[in-house]
């Protein structure tokens, strides 16, 4: 996907990551990282609690880029050649907005690594040319929405679920 750019990031902690695009050659390492997870990350990440991974969902997410979105990975080196520690993704919605989604590996949490992964998936959102980016986030998941503040997406109640913040940004604005 030529709106990633691939580089070495050092994190707040001095860890490196390397940050690509995604590819569907990373499902295996995408259901390991899924693995890796707590019940909790689980949880913030999907609204939901789940304990297995939809593979054909993940496949056709995987299979739909890059015309239908757009996906940037961070990962470490590790003795099978590389681990997924943190992604970022998002879809087109219609022809000026995509929705958002980022995990990040708990023990990369508070590193830095999901401002640096939202930084670049904004980017890669501005270089197709879209000009709003939101996301669906559990009024629970205060590092996120504190995360989205900072970096400038307005956060307001979904009026159809309390639990949920509508986090959007303008493109153009930032």
């Amino acid at each position: 996907d030529a709106s990633v750019s691939e580089a070495d990031v050092i994190l707040r902690d001095g860890r490196v990551v390397h940050l690509r695009a995604l590819l569907p050659a990373d499902e295996k390492e995408l259901l390991e990282a899924f693995e890796r997870m707590s019940e909790d990350a689980r949880y913030m990440r999907f609204m939901r609690s789940v304990r297995e991974p939809n593979v054909q969902r993940l496949r056709e997410a995987l299979n739909s880029f890059p015309e239908g979105g757009s996906g940037i990975v961070a990962t470490v080196p590790a003795e099978d050649g590389s681990d997924i520690v943190g992604s970022a993704v998002f879809f087109i919605e219609d022809p000026t907005t995509c929705e958002f989604a980022i995990t990040v590996q708990s023990n990369f949490g508070g590193a830095g690594l999901a401002s640096t992964l939202l930084t670049a998936l904004i980017d890669a959102a501005r270089k197709r040319g879209l000009a709003t980016m939101e996301g669906f986030v559990l009024a629970a998941n205060e590092p996120m929405l504190r995360l989205a503040r900072r970096i400038g997406f307005s956060v307001a109640p979904d009026p159809n679920d309390r639990a949920i913040r509508i986090c959007r940004l303008d493109l153009a604005s930032v």
